[in-house]
């Protein structure tokens, strides 16, 4: 099994993806452990002073100005975990937990939390064994961190609360710890803080949006492709002459992933034979600049994620030297910060989720286009064996419809609000996981759509007898047929066809098939 190794100085996008969704192992750099305990200094010198430090001798939040006393700091620390695991509502995926632990395991390395080595270490133990927290769907506001989704974790490392175990089986943690030999923590000064005050759950989804936003813009072209194909369109807007004088990047590749694929088509350029037309609709026509743009917004958002991935977001955070009124040994400091708030990734979930639903709309466009009659330029009505007695593609269109319609709504920006908390304390907030798990469905409905425009452009690039399709086209034809989703004929039960088409989108197999043909796309 592959194995991640934590450092200091962040983490890559394929190894949260490893951890994440495919179960990498995860172990804690040498270099790791030594700057654990280099801050865990810091903190236990702070600890023995009179002064007050925030997060280590004091309250939380809107009670930070209470000094707490030896005595009472150990139950300072479980209190804030087991107070602040108040989330609601139904349990979030297996991956998106184990991305979100491992991201706080991440900061905790950096050796800016105070953390002790041990606690790290446990980290890693509960990954390693397959225990994933319970955590729900609400509880964070994006600022001070995605704090209940991580304080739910939090909670199993401390052996409380449920988790569900390798199998599938949702236990109280602490059997589960048991039954893997993991003791629980005893949280001390500064630890139940440093565990829930970070941007890990939402810079998890978006890492995991930005990977199947990839395939999904890849699999984007080859539809278009396939459909400007079965309108008799014209690969000429596809030029990279004509590209070049609006260099967008996205755009670019777009339009040479959409030109590789209809090499050699006999289906395009037939502009004149029915029906004279001087232009393609817009829908087809302008494919890649509007996914171009979305590709663009990729770029971005991939941008701040890596930014993110290098980041140690915590508050406050254990620096060293300075001339801070709370000095530790070595001169070290802890300073209260704003690095939590989760705006930069909160704002580039909200763009993705635009960007989405754009490509979605597009993309339904083309599909209604070959389904009408009366703009299809030779196609049966709906894609129909027998217009009349069958309807065809006419709900598979519907369904659609409805998917781009919620795109719609899911694109309007969670960031743009912010509700105040803490008794005003925390008087402005990122909505960043409200974002980041409306772009998680957006990206699922995206997949569904692009299916949808895959199971009308095959069925009407076989209707176009006489004529042969590329030889990419002819491959994914061949490939998605092969996967169960059926051809042109008499109606029949739709659902089970685009599941299948649903499946192959998702799984790859569309740009897997594809490029066997043109090598690998953009």
């Amino acid at each position: 099994m592959h194995t991640v190794v934590v450092g200091t100085s962040g983490v890559t996008e394929s190894d949260v993806l490893a951890v994440a969704r495919s179960g990498a192992r995860v172990e804690l750099s040498a270099e790791a452990v030594a700057a654990l305990a280099a801050a865990r200094e810091i903190v236990d010198a702070l600890a023995a002073k009179p002064d007050p430090v925030y997060g280590v001798s004091t309250g939380f939040g809107a009670l930070a100005t209470r000094h707490i006393s030896q005595e009472l700091r150990a139950q300072l620390q479980r209190n804030i975990v087991r107070s602040h695991a108040a989330g609601m509502g139904p349990r979030v995926e297996r991956e998106v937990v184990r991305a979100l632990m491992f991201l706080r395991l991440k900061t905790v390395c950096s050796g800016h939390t105070g953390v002790r080595p041990e606690v790290a270490q446990t980290m890693a133990d509960v990954l390693n064994a397959g225990i994933t927290p319970v955590v729900h769907e609400y509880g964070s506001l994006g600022c001070s961190g995605d704090l209940a989704p991580l304080s739910h974790c939090a909670l199993t490392l401390m052996g409380e609360g449920d988790a569900e175990g390798p199998d599938g089986t949702v236990r109280p943690a602490g059997e589960l710890l048991a039954e893997h030999g993991i003791e629980p923590v005893e949280l001390r000064e500064k630890e139940g803080l440093a565990l829930l005050n970070g941007t890990d759950g939402m810079l998890g989804m978006l890492i995991m949006a930005l990977a199947d936003l990839d395939t999904l813009y890849k699999s984007a072209d080859v539809t278009a492709a396939l459909s400007l194909e079965a309108l008799l369109g014209t690969d000429k807007v596809l030029a990279p002459e004509l590209h070049a004088i609006r260099p967008h990047p996205g755009q670019g590749a777009s339009a040479a992933n959409m030109l590789a694929v209809l090499k050699d088509s006999q289906l395009t350029g037939h502009h004149q034979d029915d029906a004279p037309r001087v232009q393609d609709a817009y829908s087809v026509r302008c494919a890649p600049q509007v996914a171009g743009a979305g590709r663009d917004t990729i770029a971005h958002a991939r941008l701040v994620a890596e930014r993110e991935l290098a980041s140690a977001v915590d508050n406050p955070v254990v620096l060293p030297g300075g001339t801070s009124q709370a000095f530790g040994s070595g001169g070290g400091r802890v300073e209260s910060n704003g690095n939590f708030h989760g705006a930069p990734v909160a704002y580039v979930l909200d763009f993705l989720a635009i960007a989405a639903a754009d490509l979605g709309s597009i993309a339904e466009r083309r599909t209604d286009r070959l389904l009408d009659k009366n703009r299809s330029h030779g196609l049966p009505p709906f894609l129909a064996d027998d217009a009349g007695v069958d309807s065809g593609l006419m709900i598979a269109q519907y369904t659609q419809a409805a998917l781009v319609s919620e795109m719609k709504r899911l694109a309007v920006p969670a960031s743009a609000d912010s509700i105040p908390s803490s008794a005003m304390q925390e008087d402005h907030v990122s909505m960043g996981w409200s974002a980041a798990r409306k772009l998680r469905t957006a990206v699922d409905n995206l997949t569904r759509i692009i299916a949808v425009e895959l199971y009308a452009a095959t069925r009407a690039v076989e209707l176009r007898e006489g004529l042969t399709p590329a030889p990419a086209s002819r491959a994914v034809i061949e490939a998605v047929r092969a996967a169960g989703v059926k051809g042109p004929g008499p109606d029949r039960f739709l659902a089970p066809d685009l599941a299948a088409a649903d499946a192959f989108v998702r799984d790859g197999a569309l740009v897997a098939a594809v490029e066997q043909v043109t090598g690998p796309l953009q």
